[in-house]
């Protein structure tokens, strides 16, 4: 069956499809699959899909779109499982904005129900040169691959309460002010559910080079993939040499996409050059400080997310934990000092200066609580 797609989400991305593409209706029910499918129903809210640029294309019905079977499991989204089995004319659903098709068996009201995708076959590439036949198409086939070397990097780690909870407006403050420092950054998101937009906002904020789990071949992370492909990502990124890497965990510290495998993995840990926590609100951030020190040995650098919004926010968080609080929208130069000068007392500097930045390059002692430039 050969049709010409409307729409190619970016969970596809490994594999460089045209929009004209052969399919096959016997499936394979397994992560990563891609499949085609028609889209069933019409949606006025979470109606967009991603594509492979990282452009948001709106949804409509009888929109003919490309995407990956896996799972998803978001507080604020869908929960969907990989079907048994999938086969021509079963209706799944697209389960995020990335593409990802499963079967949808729970989700957020805010969200409304998913998109139906009637399943129309399988992807065919045709990967050997002049050779016509087909091969059922999975993201693995583009994917980077674990190279046996054990990664050799610094890594700044952004993490949080849950998702929504600020880590990417973390992570791109804190790129832009270590670039703006003269560090060549590299970025990384480790969990989650393959969607590019947090990536790219790394870019645009100035990191050199990117990578997700998508990049490696993941649709959506879990306890068995998270730290295998948190260290296929750093080796990949080891190799450019950069001076630092800001590495967002997507969802929460204690959600179901495998954050908890990286924290609790000593070869990951050893790499920290600094945490940062975010969170959505007080008794979020307590219970996460606590939590990462008892369990894993953690210590949070600073704190930031909407708990630090507003001054209420601020000093609770400071007395509470003793840890400085910051907000990455309103005082994104603070906080991005602020790691700056965790790095400096750790030793870390850029490869163009013979040392890290210290103070004489103005970064000021905003470790104690009440600093005074945080009037929000």
């Amino acid at each position: 069956m050969r049709i010409t797609a409307d729409k190619i989400a970016s969970v596809t991305r490994n594999l460089k499809l045209d929009r004209t593409l052969t399919l096959t209706p016997e499936v394979r029910a397994e992560h990563g699959a891609v499949v085609a499918g028609r889209i069933v129903n019409d949606k006025s809210a979470y109606n967009t899909l991603e594509d492979v640029h990282g452009r948001m294309t709106v949804v409509h019905s009888d929109d003919l779109i490309v995407g990956a079977l896996g799972h998803r499991n978001a507080l604020h989204g869908y929960e969907g499982v990989l079907p048994k089995k999938v086969e021509a004319g079963q209706l799944l659903h697209v389960l995020n904005l990335g593409g990802v098709i499963g079967e949808c068996v729970s989700h957020n009201p805010e969200v409304g129900p998913p998109f139906q995708f009637e399943v129309l076959g399988q992807v065919l590439v045709y990967p050997e040169f002049q050779s016509r036949a087909g091969r059922p198409a999975n993201i693995r086939l583009g994917a980077i691959q674990a190279n046996g070397t054990q990664p050799d990097c610094k890594v700044v780690y952004v993490a949080g309460t849950c998702m929504n909870a600020g880590k990417t407006a973390a992570a791109c403050a804190i790129v832009r002010r270590l670039v703006q420092a003269g560090y060549r950054v590299g970025g990384a998101k480790l969990t989650g559910v393959a969607l590019m937009r947090d990536t790219l906002s790394m870019r645009d904020y100035g990191a050199e080079v990117t990578l997700d789990f998508t990049d490696a071949g993941i649709v959506c992370t879990g306890p068995d993939t998270a730290a295998q492909v948190a260290k296929t990502i750093f080796a990949e990124l080891s190799a450019q040499r950069f001076d630092v890497i800001v590495a967002e965990t997507g969802d929460g510290v204690m959600g179901e996409y495998g954050v908890q495998a990286i924290l609790g993995d000593a070869d990951l840990r050893a790499l920290g050059a600094a945490f940062v926590f975010c969170a959505n609100d007080p008794v979020g951030v307590a219970g996460g400080v606590d939590y990462l020190q008892i369990d894993y040995g953690i210590g949070v650098d600073v704190v930031t997310g909407p708990c630090t919004d507003n001054n209420v926010g601020v000093r609770f968080v400071e007395h509470a934990t003793g840890k400085p609080a910051i907000n990455a929208r309103t005082h994104a130069k603070a906080l991005g000092d602020h790691v700056l000068k965790v790095l400096a007392q750790r030793g870390i500097g850029n490869g163009a200066a013979s040392s890290v930045i210290p103070a004489q390059a103005g970064i000021q002692d905003i470790s104690k609580p009440g600093y005074p430039s945080l009037q929000i």
